[in-house]
């Protein structure tokens, strides 16, 4: 069974094949970060432009990859949401006319359930039930997957994500746009007991997450040995602030498994490449004996795979979508 899968819920427009859910045939992504770096950020509205320009060739390049004609597809999956209104309808549309055209079913995915799928590309020996911690640019999240259509959401960031947070202090800290790599960076050549930041939620068995107070922290510091003249060292910023971030994650999601019973453990989404996250994570599963799953890094960024992924899961239990289907930017994981 193939899949054909789009993703361009952001600034990555992703095309990508996949053969009975777990095998890929390709993969192929056009990031646009050269293009939103001089404005410090993601600006939603090149963004849409880019994916416009882009999308038909990324899903003709992706079919050639493969070796699959456009008519031996099974199914056509696309990302619906969450993410950017005007990034979701260029693949929302260009995935609806597919499914028009060549009479094949639509399959609407949605982003962070997609995140959390990539796991079983890099990893074919897993199999659900499993704890799943999702951190990426826009959210963060810890979610039970019971089975491969069967969810519980047991928290999420009440404000910042984590990736929100890394990038809006490398921004502050006179870094381009993406932060999070340049303060992993920073932060294996600094020392992360040099400043003392604070953790919010910490209390026991509150899965939901708060970056705001910690962001907000980081930006006093800064500015307060700004107006005192007295300079700061960005390795130490960047390791104190990463190590409160990651002893956060680790620490919710370390008391999340104890409480839900689960010892297979998967990080997902972009801040999933983080070093110092990975490092730990290991390291406290390694303490408890469970068992720790992460993509390979190509696949912890926004990837038209990991729809592919989610979609065929979905379509062998019939979810299937019809041509009403529309953008979603505020989409959340249904429990079920």
């Amino acid at each position: 069974m193939y899949t054909l899968a789009l993703e361009t819920s952001c600034d990555e427009t992703s095309a990508g094949g996949i053969q009975d859910g777990r095998h890929i045939c390709s993969n192929i992504i056009s990031t646009q970060v050269p293009i939103h770096r001089k404005f410090g950020g993601v600006v939603p509205e090149i963004a849409s432009r880019q994916h416009i320009e882009y999308v038909m060739p990324i899903i003709k390049e992706a079919l050639d990859e493969a070796g699959v004609d456009m008519h031996d597809i099974d199914h056509i999956g696309v990302t619906y949401g969450p993410g950017l209104v005007g990034a979701l309808l260029v693949g929302v549309a260009a995935a609806k006319a597919l499914s028009f055209a060549l009479d094949k079913p639509l399959v609407g995915v949605n982003h962070m359930e997609g995140h959390i799928f990539a796991n079983f590309l890099s990893h074919p020996e897993l199999e659900p039930p499993f704890l799943a911690l999702v951190v990426s640019g826009g959210h963060t999240q810890l979610v039970k997957i019971k089975g491969y259509n069967s969810f519980e959401l047991l928290g999420q960031t009440r404000d910042d994500a984590a990736g929100e947070a890394f990038d809006k202090i490398a921004r502050v800290m006179g870094y381009p746009y993406p932060g999070g790599p340049q303060i992993d960076a920073l932060a294996k050549k600094g020392n992360p007991d040099a400043i003392t930041f604070p953790k919010a939620l910490h209390e026991k068995h509150n899965f939901e997450f708060s970056f705001s107070g910690l962001k907000s922290a980081v930006l006093n510091y800064l500015h307060t040995q700004e107006q005192r003249h007295a300079g700061y060292s960005p390795e130490d910023v960047a390791a104190s602030f990463q190590k409160t971030v990651v002893e956060t994650l680790v620490e919710k999601t370390m008391d999340a498994a104890r409480w839900s019973g689960m010892t297979n453990i998967a990080v997902a989404g972009g801040v999933a490449a983080n070093s110092g996250l990975a490092a730990a994570m290991e390291a406290a599963c390694a303490k408890r004996q469970y068992t720790l799953y992460r993509p390979e890094p190509i696949l912890c960024t926004d990837n038209g795979a990991m729809i592919g992924c989610r979609a065929y899961y979905m379509a062998i239990d019939g979810r299937f979508a019809d041509l009403t289907l529309n953008a979603r930017p505020a989409l959340s994981i249904t429990t079920c």
